[in-house]
């Protein structure tokens, strides 16, 4: 995808542009804000720019160049991730891209290493990404991505320029899912909410399927009783088992627990996600309050936190469930 292909982001596009064509760019960044929302698209529209034989600011996606980085078959710049049935990226992977960098380039452009999901590098992976840093080779960019920088070396983070990235806006989205992905109006609209600035989300979400899965969360949290702790520790090991299901249902229980602070504290309704839940949405805030439902918030990031980290899903889901029934 090209620059001028990716939704929203402005600002940190501009930044990125400039820097590019200053010849000015840093020889470290990460790419910071919640998964799903294109900070990956960012990195390598950057790596397409840097390498398209155009040269004009941004890639044309037609050149060799462009496919092969499309491909994921270009020399010169490497993704890396969460290897299949792995919970950590490991140190030889870091050690595989810090071999490459100090290869010659193939393009005699910049040799570029990203690396998706950068949180979950452990302690050995990134002191010896953080050598590299520290003495970058010459002509190398690398582009660590993560959510937040929490699971991170406070050294590592000091050797990157930190370039942090928000949710779309929902009209952004659902312009997008109408006129790109040809999703009619009213879907456009109630995926672009559901997603919370999500561009994969929305597009990987199915509609029905949702609408069943928030029925399933909304009538969970609606029947845990005040200090009804068994009930709790029940539907956390229900929503472990899974931990795309249990990422899922934080992302939706976050979007609710707005609603109720955002209903509670104005009154509006417009700018629900849930907003076809307004009758549950009125009863929560009036049994929670306020405060309880800021704790909650905050939980929830937390308990995401944690399952990015690959802490127990269970735990962390009971912590935050723990909290809800004593919150009541």
């Amino acid at each position: 995808m090209r620059f001028a292909e990716v939704v929203g982001h402005a600002k940190q596009l501009g930044i990125l542009r400039a820097a590019l064509s200053g010849q000015r760019l840093h020889h470290a960044y990460l790419f910071l804000g919640p998964e799903g929302i294109g900070k990956r698209t960012v990195a390598l529209a950057l790596a397409r720019a840097i390498h398209c034989d155009e040269s004009n600011g941004d890639s044309c996606g037609q050149c060799v160049n462009c496919a092969r980085i499309e491909d994921a078959n270009h020399p010169d710049v490497r993704v890396i991730g969460l290897l299949s049935g792995k919970k950590e990226i490991a140190i030889e992977q870091i050690r595989g891209i810090e071999r490459e960098l100090r290869y010659r380039s193939f393009s005699g452009k910049r040799k570029i290493a990203i690396v998706d999901s950068a949180q979950l590098l452990n302690p050995s992976a990134q002191n010896a990404l953080l050598k590299t840093l520290e003495e970058p080779p010459e002509n190398s960019l690398i582009i660590l991505i993560a959510p937040n920088g929490g699971g991170l070396l406070p050294t590592l983070r000091s050797r990157c320029l930190r370039l942090s990235f928000a949710p779309l806006l929902r009209a952004e989205m659902a312009d997008f899912l109408s006129h790109v992905r040809g999703i009619d109006a009213a879907t456009a609209e109630f995926l672009a909410a559901m997603s919370m600035g999500s561009i994969a989300t929305a597009i990987h979400l199915d509609h029905a399927t949702w609408i069943e899965k928030r029925r399933v969360w909304s009538g969970m949290l609606g029947s845990l009783k005040s200090g009804d702790y068994q009930a709790a520790s029940a539907a956390a090991e229900a929503l472990a088992a899974s931990r795309d299901d249990a990422l899922e249902f934080l992302r939706w229980a976050e979007s609710w627990y707005r609603d109720v602070l955002v209903r509670t504290v104005t009154q509006n309704r417009d700018d629900l996600v849930n907003g076809d839940m307004l009758e549950q949405i009125d009863r929560e805030g009036t049994a929670v309050g306020t405060e309880r439902v800021l704790d909650a918030i905050a939980s929830i990031g937390d308990a995401a936190g944690g399952i990015h980290r690959n802490l127990n899903r269970r735990m962390v889901l009971e912590k935050f469930l723990f909290g809800v029934v004593g919150g009541r």
